[in-house]
């Protein structure tokens, strides 16, 4: 059984008890109160109590360190080195139409660096989680990622820009270099799974552009401690402010990157929610 560290227990005790109320709202999916906070771009009150819960159980636990949230923004800590990257609830329009592909995502940054990771998927109950050194794994089984080389064996996942968001033209000139090499290309729906799967060596690589920190924390932890890469178009390492992100395995991930820096450097950054700028101006 493999043994996971008292951080990784908190992050997965707190993921396990804001599941519960997402899998009874998924139920009753029909029902939920639903508000637009952008074009194409849901929230759900499944979202906000998911948020709740895991604020209250990391804050009762880790009290000094601070958060970075999809819907809260960010909220200082006393512990400076520290801060929790939360996604409570990735792939909402999938929620929200009764697609059972979603998982909440908790990361763990330590000085600029996410040194653990958390991707609960509550209707799968596949638990990912990888801690700096000590691996990855899927519930009790340890991740590996893919060893195929051949792009023209390779399955790879992307994420596609909706109405109001990224850049429709300069996406399709990139999935247009990678599908004419690949056996596959899949959208799924939600980044954290998508590297998740990565790590699990169920998708050979992945790429997207637009994300946000809380989309892919976790994720990127996850692909590393399997043994695979997660970089930006250009090759470098620190991709939570990045505008893009590729992963896969080594020569996977060489290939892809190229190819997608063949299409043009991806659109630049989504600004930040205003109430996350303004708690960073807070901050300063």
């Amino acid at each position: 059984m493999a043994f996971r560290s008292p951080l990784i227990n908190v992050m997965a005790s707190a993921a396990t008890k804001a599941a519960r109320g997402l899998k009874r709202d998924f139920g009753e999916v029909e029902n939920l109160q639903v508000s637009k906070k952008g074009p194409s771009d849901f929230v759900s009150v499944a979202d906000q109590k998911a948020e709740d819960v895991l604020y209250a159980e990391l804050a009762r636990v880790r009290p000094d360190f601070g958060f970075l949230m999809e819907e809260r923004g960010i909220v200082e800590g006393s512990d400076k080195s520290h801060r929790w990257i939360i996604d409570p609830l990735d792939g909402t329009t999938n929620f929200l139409h009764g697609l059972p592909h979603f998982a909440i995502s908790i990361g763990c940054e330590r000085d600029g660096e996410v040194i653990a990771g958390v991707v609960y998927n509550p209707i799968t109950d596949e638990m990912y989680w990888a801690e700096k050194g000590a691996g990855a794994y899927c519930n009790d089984r340890r991740l590996r990622v893919a060893v195929r080389k051949d792009l023209k064996e390779c399955v790879i996942a992307t994420g596609i820009p909706f109405h109001g968001r990224g850049d429709h033209m300069r996406f399709l000139k990139e999935l247009g270099l990678v599908m004419r090499e690949v056996a596959g290309v899949r959208r799924f729906g939600s980044a954290a799974l998508d590297l998740a799967f990565v790590a699990a060596g169920r998708f050979d690589g992945f790429w997207e552009t637009g994300l946000q920190s809380w989309d892919i924390a976790a994720g990127i932890i996850l692909v590393r401690e399997a043994g695979g890469f997660v970089t930006d178009v250009r090759g470098a390492k620190k991709v939570l402010e990045a505008p893009e992100i590729i992963a896969g395995n080594e020569i996977v991930h060489e290939k892809l990157r190229r190819l997608v820096e063949r299409a043009g450097l991806g659109p630049k950054r989504v600004k930040p929610r205003k109430d996350a700028a303004e708690g960073e101006k807070e901050a300063e």
